[in-house]
């Protein structure tokens, strides 16, 4: 019996933080933060979009654990908690060695072919 290792469930968490991955003005939220703490109001500046909108794309970010907000006085600020991608990087990383391994296959068997 053949068992393929490359199929593994992921997890609910892994499929959340997918998910949140999966918008690009989530992504670009999570960019910010990773060069500083910012404010919902700065986090919101740059995109042509309504500050709830923009609210409840960092809710999606929360509810992955990729951020936390922090009420500081009336101003909301946002943190990056970039441990909360360990879990993806982690799978990504097995399929990078599996196409890493097929590759290197591909290359040897070419090259073998051209020797003949």
């Amino acid at each position: 019996m053949y068992i393929n290792n490359m199929v593994n469930y992921p997890s609910k968490q892994l499929s959340t933080t997918f998910a949140a991955l999966s918008d690009p003005t989530r992504r670009a939220i999570l960019e910010r933060l990773g060069t500083r703490t910012c404010t919902v109001s700065e986090l919101a500046a740059p995109f042509p979009i309504s500050l709830p909108a923009i609210s409840k794309h960092i809710s999606v970010l929360e509810s992955a654990g990729l951020i936390r907000r922090e009420r500081k006085g009336r101003e909301q600020h946002c943190h990056l908690n970039a441990g909360a991608m360990q879990a993806a990087t982690e799978w990504l990383e097995r399929y990078r060695a599996f196409w890493e391994q097929q590759l290197d296959a591909l290359a040897e068997h070419l090259e073998n072919q051209n020797s003949s």
